[in-house]
């Protein structure tokens, strides 16, 4: 990502041309990392998201907004009593750097007009967002730093808010970068390397860009260069502010995912990419993260059921091989019984002391011989007996295990299904649906804050189809089960991968018997899309009406029998692939 000094120098001008006195009206923190704010305008209402997101650290308007907790994190209250009110007077760079400083004007508790200064720093894992007042005091901050994580800067309440400290290069927006003098020498070095190197403020991106400008590929390292060229790249970055054009451009890959993004033009990358660019760096930022940090966040925050899920999967299968090996040692059980009968038929033969015997065993035909382990310290009768004991402990453990072996297969039946339906979930909600379910379960401990708490509601998937049908497809096993079970009519259509973890999918009939293949078709696709087998091709889907769906009596969420199915071969297709209407 190019989240580099020329995309704040850019974002800022166009937060200081839309913000500028504008008045904060609400203010959210959605995330422990992220604020969101509402500020009205004389012209429009707008909505700005600043995140000091280790990975996605950014600042920009924003056309959708994400849910929001029931009660105001600490931090959100803090803002909420000091910038309530408030009017932007200024949206400034701090020193060339990846710092953005907003000027708020708001009334204090008396009444009187107080200036505070909201600074974000886009720096990475060290991104922070922090409150001072007018003379740079730390009111409080979204992420506080004391000596024990850092002991040259430490960010917190009553400190002095100092700038971070300064690298040993030049920075690319200064005047002091028409003076600079890059050693393009260096054997076995890629010229990038080298302006980065010397050059603060640019990302590896945008220092590519500049070689590529100047000779028309990327590939040539510093050894290879002639004078002539070191000395047009020195003079490109000596020339690029003189020649900065603005043009914010997302480079989107084969799958049509966002690879990279810029604040000027990009021309580097080949066949296979397409290079778009957009109005405002702010509509950029927020078409490259919208995506990445909604993945990233809801991994993050369903990565304890998923390591719970995983651990339950490992556990189930180490103990069904036990119980496999037992089973199979199970079936040699009436072999020792039979030696039981010979040594007690032939104790007479035998000896305190002996190790072995060998007998006749006329348990089979023609009687052949059978050599008996003893053991020494036994007598005969208590060699029969020790036969006779194991018999009886292997057809104990052959009733019993049989009963938990069907225990564990539902487990793991149910684990995996439950594992595969994590890729579905969209929302806190979502996790929060899984969580309940475990819960309810009693495979993770239900917090007491759990049953207080009003929580979202998560709901199925729904979709248009090209036909005007409404396909429903659920995120996890209790919206399966409810989908099948109660929302669904008997005459209208099921549909999941054959043997293999997934969404229950479901299309509703409404007065509409006849179904179109094309929606049939369309509805098969997303069972494979929303199913384990997301990314392979020619994937199995049944489909019959819900009547021939049924719930065994005790099975586990999710878990359905069916009959009198059709099976049809699909590759899967996400709903944006499939140009379906989402509801």
């Amino acid at each position: 990502m190019a989240f580099d000094t020329l995309c704040v120098k850019k974002i800022v001008s166009e937060l200081s041309e839309k913000l500028c006195g504008g008045k904060i009206d609400k203010i959210y923190q959605p995330e422990k990392d992220e604020l969101l704010f509402a500020v009205r305008t004389k012209t429009e209402n707008l909505m700005l998201v600043i995140s000091a997101s280790a990975n996605n650290a950014r600042v920009h308007f924003a056309q959708k907004t994400k849910e929001n907790p029931i009660s105001a994190p600490m931090f959100c209250m803090l803002l909420r009593k000091h910038l309530s009110g408030g009017r932007i007077t200024a949206v400034l760079q701090t020193d060339y750097e990846r710092i953005i400083e907003f000027e708020i004007e708001s009334r204090n508790e008396l009444g009187d007009i107080a200036k505070k200064r909201l600074i974000t720093e886009i720096m990475g894992r060290n991104s922070n967002i922090i409150l001072c007042d007018s003379d740079y005091r730390i009111i409080d901050s979204i992420k506080r730093v004391d000596f024990s994580q850092s002991s040259v800067r430490q960010i917190l309440p009553n400190g002095k808010y100092v700038l971070p400290p300064k690298q040993d290069k030049i920075p690319i927006l200064s005047d002091e970068i028409s003076n600079i003098s890059l050693d393009f020498s260096k054997e076995g070095q890629k010229p990038e390397n080298v302006i980065l190197s010397a050059v603060s403020g640019i990302s590896p991106l945008t220092a590519r860009e500049i070689v590529y400008g100047v000779l028309g590929t990327n590939s040539l390292l510093c050894d290879e260069l002639t004078r002539e060229m070191r000395q047009k790249l020195n003079s490109a970055v000596v020339n690029f502010t003189k020649n900065l054009k603005f043009a914010p451009t997302i480079i989107f890959d084969e799958n049509q995912k966002p690879a990279e993004f810029s604040a000027t033009a990009i021309f580097q990358y080949g066949k296979g990419f397409d290079t778009v660019c957009y109005n405002s760096m702010s509509e950029v930022i927020d078409i490259f993260y919208k995506k990445r940090d909604e993945t990233e966040r809801l991994k993050q925050k369903s990565s304890a059921i998923t390591k719970l899920l995983k651990n339950n999967i490992e556990r189930c299968a180490k103990k069904l091989s036990i119980q496999q090996k037992t089973l199979k040692d199970a079936e040699n059980k009436d072999k020792y019984k039979i030696y039981g009968d010979l040594i007690t038929a032939n104790i007479y033969k035998i000896t305190k002391g002996d190790k072995a015997v060998i007998l006749e065993n006329y348990y089979e035909d023609s009687s052949p011989s059978v050599k008996i382990e003893l053991s020494e310290t036994l007598t005969p009768a208590q060699n029969a007996q020790r036969y006779y004991k194991l018999y009886s402990k292997f057809k104990n453990a052959e009733v019993e295990v049989k009963k938990q072996l069907k225990s564990t297969l539902a487990d793991l039946e149910y684990f995996e299904s439950t594992l595969a339906l994590t890729e579905n979930l969209t929302s806190e909600a979502d996790i929060n649906a899984v969580k309940a379910e475990l819960s309810e379960l009693g495979y993770i401990k239900r917090q007491k804050s759990f049953k207080k708490q009003k929580m979202p509601q998560a709901k199925p998937f729904h979709f248009i189809s090209s036909d005007g049908f409404d396909i429903y497809v659920g995120k996890n096993n209790t919206q399966n089960d409810y989908l099948t079970l109660k929302f669904a009519n008997s005459a209208d259509l099921w549909f999941h991968t054959k043997q293999i973890h997934g969404s229950h999918t479901v299309i509703k009939l409404g007065i509409d018997k006849n179904i179109p293949d094309k929606t049939v078709l369309e509805a098969a696709q997303l069972a494979a899309y929303y199913s384990k087998a997301r990314n392979s091709s020619q994937v199995p889907v049944d489909y019959t009406n819900i009547k021939n769906v049924k719930k065994p009596r005790g099975a586990k969420p999710g878990m359905v029998i069916y009959e009198g199915y059709n099976t049809l071969y699909v590759t899967p297709k996400s709903p944006e692939q499939l140009g379906l209407t989402v509801s």
